[in-house]
């Protein structure tokens, strides 16, 4: 069985190496628990067993767990100027046998070690088994959902640790970033040109969503405006920024409307 104290305890544990002076160390740490408590409540509204509730949350509290070796040696969390923190992450748990700190049974390791892979890929890989699909698509919806909640917290505290917004306000989304955003799709990180091209992709998360839970997670929370209006302040820009609140509201009524 799957004991969440004592796998909690041991993150604890684990980040004590690192720098928690470091802004960016106390966002990841409050982030992770944020997310396994949003994976519970995915779980739990998909009414699944007690055995797979444990691990949406066990997943859920590993997924970042590259993210501290990603700040320490590179100061960032923007994985394409540095190293793919999902990747990292397996590396760290499975390789290193970090795992077992977690959790003494084996029988969780295929699970627990695709759904982190894929949980920050633009797509989920193919070949993935029922309950391993799941897991994934858990994990990528909770983690969706707290960093939302992560920005809003940068933005609103005037921390700027994630972007230097009053500048990314002057910035017009490029071209193809914004007609992918208009066909409710996100854009691959490859195409991104500016700061506001991976900001408005992350808005574009909602597009990428398996269950309603996160998404009236973030309706309830007005998450869209809040995120958006750090941005919204500048005239060159400012009708291109309400058009995305828009067309992003209208998706999320549209989704929670239909029930799927």
């Amino acid at each position: 069985m799957i004991d969440m104290k004592k796998a909690s305890m041991a993150f604890s544990e684990y980040v004590k190496p690192y720098d928690i002076t470091n802004p960016k160390i106390e966002l990841k740490i409050k982030h992770t628990f944020r997310t396994v408590e949003v994976a519970k409540k995915i779980a739990k509204d998909l009414k699944l067993q007690e055995e797979q509730v444990l691990l949406a949350q066990l997943i859920a509290l590993l997924h970042d767990i590259g993210r501290f070796e990603q700040v320490r040696m590179y100061n960032t969390f923007r994985d394409r100027d540095s190293i793919d923190h999902a990747d990292l992450g397996v590396r760290i748990l499975f390789e290193e046998g970090t795992i077992r700190k977690f959790i003494e049974d084996t029988k969780y390791d295929d699970t627990i070690y695709k759904a982190i892979k894929n949980h920050n890929k633009f797509k989920i890989e193919e070949g993935l088994n029922e309950e391993e699909l799941l897991q994934a698509k858990m994990v990528r919806d909770a983690d969706k959902t707290d960093i939302f909640a992560v920005f809003v917290d940068d933005i609103e505290k005037n921390r700027d640790v994630l972007y230097n917004y009053e500048e990314m306000a002057k910035q017009e989304v490029s071209p193809k970033i914004m007609k992918d955003f208009e066909n409710y799709q996100q854009s691959n990180r490859d195409l991104f040109v500016r700061d506001i091209d991976s900001y408005i992709n992350i808005i574009a998360f909602i597009f990428d969503y398996n269950f309603l839970t996160g998404l009236k997670i973030i309706q309830e929370n007005k998450y869209i405006e809040r995120t958006m209006k750090p941005i919204c302040i500048c005239d060159d820009t400012k009708e291109q920024m309400e058009k995305i609140i828009e067309i992003a509201n209208t998706y999320i009524d549209e989704r929670i409307k239909k029930g799927c």
